[in-house]
């Protein structure tokens, strides 16, 4: 049997490839379209494999509760890539992560009974400090619509997107850890498919933004959705072996791939205190690990 931390980190790996080539769509076309596409791709893998992997019945709650995580995931998904559309990969990516991780780890320990060690509780206080200082970056040039100032500085493009970001994806983790393993593959169906049915009225509902897309870029999409859908199918069964704060925070490790990817690839470049607020998630994110 493959241990749950090994299964959680391959999600993290899924994960981190689905949102950095998404991320690049996301910068040719409207990010809720290419969020709907993806969807849409991950909606049909999983139901092609329920329909091929006949094992297990799902009651009612088990279908309501993948439904809830799919919900989570659209909200999600959608406002990530907008989010990467407007600012830095490296910045948007593990801001939204912060929330990702915290939340199921606070729901763990006041509900589950999950027990973080000390260094663990640390780390969950370490992501405040870690938000503000990733989240604010330098000056945008004049007449850069997507900033937002504050009383001290400028807060990056794309932030506000990214914490409401987090906090679907962190609802699409929680949702997840009750649908039993016997259940079967068609609560995840039912989790993609309210994916595609919270992102469509997004897509509908812009103004300007395009339901359609040319091949070169509906293809990828549809296809990164199938990686998507089996990071969520390995966070899945790894909440199952695992306490739901050690899965949730290694599969939230997957901005480490995305982060990387765009700093050597596309040569993004971090201010200090950018730079130091990622280092500070990312020591939170360690320390939540630990025994």
């Amino acid at each position: 049997m493959i241990p749950g931390e090994v299964l959680a980190l391959a999600a993290a790996g899924a994960f981190g490839i689905t949102h950095f080539t998404a991320g690049l769509l996301a910068r040719r076309v409207p990010g809720v379209t290419v969020a709907l596409y993806t969807q849409l791709g991950g909606t049909a893998i999983v139901v092609l494999g329920a329909l091929l992997w006949t094992s297990g019945t799902p009651g009612a709650a088990d279908l309501a509760w993948g439904a809830l995580s799919g919900a989570g995931s659209g909200v999600g998904v959608a406002f990530l890539y907008r989010a990467m559309g407007r600012g830095s990969l490296s910045v948007v990516v593990p801001l939204s992560d912060v929330g990702t991780v915290a939340i199921p780890v606070l729901v763990g320990l006041a509900v589950l009974g999950d027990r973080p060690s000390p260094l663990g509780l640390l780390g969950i206080a370490l992501t405040i400090p870690a938000i503000w200082l990733a989240a604010t970056g330098p000056a945008p040039p004049p007449g850069t619509p997507t900033a937002t100032r504050t009383g001290r500085g400028v807060l990056a493009p794309g932030v506000g997107d990214a914490l409401l970001a987090g906090t679907g994806f962190a609802v699409q983790y929680l949702a997840l850890k009750p649908i039993p393993l016997d259940a079967g593959l068609w609560p995840i169906a039912a989790s993609r498919a309210a994916s595609v049915a919270v992102t469509l009225p997004w897509v509908l509902a812009a103004a300007g933004v395009p339901l359609r897309i040319p091949a070169r870029h509906a293809l990828p999409a549809l296809a990164v959705g199938t990686v998507g859908s089996a990071a969520v199918v390995l966070f899945w069964v790894a909440a199952h072996r695992e306490m739901l704060a050690v899965a949730s925070v290694l599969a939230a490790l997957y901005p480490v791939i995305p982060v990387v990817l765009a700093l050597v690839f596309l040569r993004e470049r971090l201010t200090f205190k950018q730079a130091l607020g990622l280092c500070g998630a990312g020591a939170a994110i360690a320390l939540l690990t630990v025994p």
